[in-house]
């Protein structure tokens, strides 16, 4: 009994504790949106997101990469690149990057 407490303490304290990064996120609830670089100041008229989805940090799937989002907007000069994170009690996190250019 005692082992298995002390394996949920460990499961609990490494489920708090995140990878370091530039932007903090929630252990139970996160919803940001961050800039990732930009080119130029002003963003473009055209926008094309592209997206992924991890499942309980088990299985990931999607293209999240910058080139998918610019041919999903049919961008060929990117000016703006963010992205935006989601998580829900680490069940389900969604990372979509946001790119902006004519």
């Amino acid at each position: 009994m005692k082992n298995v407490k002390r394996i949920l303490c460990v499961l609990v304290i490494l489920g708090l504790v995140g990878c370091a990064g530039p932007y903090g996120s929630g252990s139970i609830f996160t919803d940001m949106k961050a800039p990732v670089t930009s080119t130029e100041l002003k963003a473009g008229s055209k926008t094309g997101e592209a997206k992924m989805v991890n499942y309980l940090g088990v299985y990931a799937a999607g293209d999240a990469s910058i080139a998918a989002a610019a041919k999903n907007g049919g961008i060929t000069k990117i000016k703006t690149v963010d992205y935006k994170f989601s998580n829900i009690l680490g069940i389900i996190m969604t990372t979509t990057t946001v790119v902006t250019g004519d």
